[in-house]
């Protein structure tokens, strides 16, 4: 798989499919919309079929993902199964790959020799956190030690490899989460999700919620740790391709997410925290502590535009305020990379 091109991903849930543990903010029919109902090898062809038809003649390659579960704590007898299904699709030049996630201790040579058969690229892992008191607390079943081995073994096999981290665990603090980021960065994966935890209805840290045993992150605090994480990453030159659950209109149903940094925009707040940041910076630098009468120029990527510009135009608002320029503009400029800002005032302008 070539993977510097972006992937169609045909998204398969498998909710809690081989999960041996039931961790404490999970529960994953909220999280994925899927009723617990049995799938079929027909189900799973009509919904392939019809995401391809989306797929568009430009669109390669096209991975089949299995999501939701423990796809290696399945019996071989259904990994086998699922992988044949996905095969039959990449046989025919309908589908280039699979993909799918799974836990730590799930990851073995016995189960990685099941899957060697399969055109299989790109394995992601439920990491979560690298502290082994936080990964007790979240019942994960597991220790950071296994994640460790785990990614050991997907890199002697070369797959692609994707890391997942949550913040906000319980047991959990900003300086142990700035920790597990970069010990995952320090393991090499080709790509990393950042989830801040929610508590979800019917999960057991709903239960804890509402004895007062547990309180989540407010939506400020976990936008600010998960830009942190961010830039540890960032600056490995590691992807982060998603920050915050997908919205889906299961999540936005009253009553599903009981509390928590919930945002059907998280990743987006935190690059224009980010970008907020940077900003502001590169004027503090420049030694001028009020522009009044004066305008300030950001210069950015043409996708970097409305991070730049922040929800809602807050962080023009935000520079406004502090620095009280008569404008800003915020202009695309193409020779930046999509991280860059520069600052120009009224005498470059």
């Amino acid at each position: 798989m070539n993977t510097s091109e972006k992937p169609f991903i045909i998204p398969i849930f498998l909710p809690q499919a081989g999960c041996s543990h039931q961790c404490i903010f999970c529960n994953q029919t909220a999280i994925t919309g899927v009723r617990q109902k049995h799938f079929s090898c027909e189900d799973f062809r009509v919904k392939v079929r019809d995401f391809l038809k989306y797929k568009g003649g430009h669109r390669k390659p096209v991975q089949i993902s299995f999501y939701g579960g423990t796809f290696l704590g399945l019996p071989e007898s259904e990994i086998r199964q699922w992988l044949g299904e996905a095969a039959h699709f990449a046989a025919t030049g309908e589908a280039d790959s699979i993909r799918f996630s799974t836990r730590p201790d799930s990851i073995t040579k016995e189960r990685l020799d099941i899957i060697n058969d399969f055109p299989v690229s790109t394995i992601e892992v439920g990491v979560q956190t690298m502290n082994d008191s936080v990964l007790a607390a979240a019942r994960r079943g597991h220790t950071a030690s296994d994640t460790e081995n785990a990614v050991c073994l997907l890199h002697e096999r070369n797959y692609e490899i994707g890391l997942q981290m949550m913040v906000g665990l319980p047991d959990d603090t900003p300086g142990k989460a700035l920790i597990t980021a970069k010990k995952i960065a320090e393991m090499s994966p080709d790509f990393v999700r950042i989830y801040p935890t929610l508590v979800i209805e019917n999960s057991p840290l709903a239960a804890w919620y509402r004895s007062g045993k547990y309180a989540p992150l407010s939506l400020e605090q976990a936008v600010a740790l998960v830009k942190d994480i961010y830039l540890v990453f960032r600056q490995s030159n590691i992807p982060v391709i998603r920050m915050g659950l997908q919205a889906s209109q299961d999540l936005d149903n009253a009553g599903i997410v009981l509390a928590g940094p919930y945002h059907p925009s998280f990743g987006h707040l935190v690059y224009s925290k980010v970008f907020l940041d940077t900003a502001l910076n590169e004027i503090t630098h420049a030694g001028i502590s009020d522009f009044t009468g004066s305008a300030i120029s950001l210069r950015v990527h043409p996708r970097s535009l409305s991070k730049m510009r922040g929800m809602n135009n807050q962080n023009i608002k935000t520079i406004t305020d502090r620095f009280h320029p008569a404008f800003i503009r915020v202009i695309s400029d193409v020779s930046l990379s999509e991280a860059d800002v520069k600052v120009q005032y009224e005498s470059q302008i």
